[in-house]
């Protein structure tokens, strides 16, 4: 699905709504950037039912992303990857200009 330059894969939106549904009904699945980590920014993910004006609403309501965090998203990818070594969500940013050994924080 791709709006306002964020792109979110079939296998987020169906894993989010799964959470959604088994953890907090009255949610919506919030991702931010966040100051952190060793190279700067880092990502995060929430449930959260306080919403903002600004907020912007993706994949018909259920995942919000702030004004700021979505300037440096732009034309990001939201993905959900599960294999043997663990499962998550997985941002594939093309502004990151470097990240952290760990792979846990980036620059921009």
């Amino acid at each position: 699905m791709l709006d306002q330059n964020f792109t979110i894969t079939q296998n987020a939106e169906h894993k989010i709504k799964e959470l959604l549904v088994t953890e907090a009904p009255e949610s919506r699945f919030r991702i931010r950037v966040l100051g952190g980590g060793c190279s700067g920014f880092k990502y995060d993910y929430k449930f959260d039912s306080n919403l903002a004006k600004t907020d912007k609403f993706f994949a018909n309501g259920l995942i919000v992303i702030d004004e700021l965090s979505l300037t440096l998203l732009v034309n990001s990818v939201l993905d959900y990857h599960e294999d043997l070594g663990g499962a998550g969500f997985v941002v594939k940013n093309p502004n990151t200009s470097a990240k952290c050994g760990c792979g846990n924080s980036f620059s921009i």
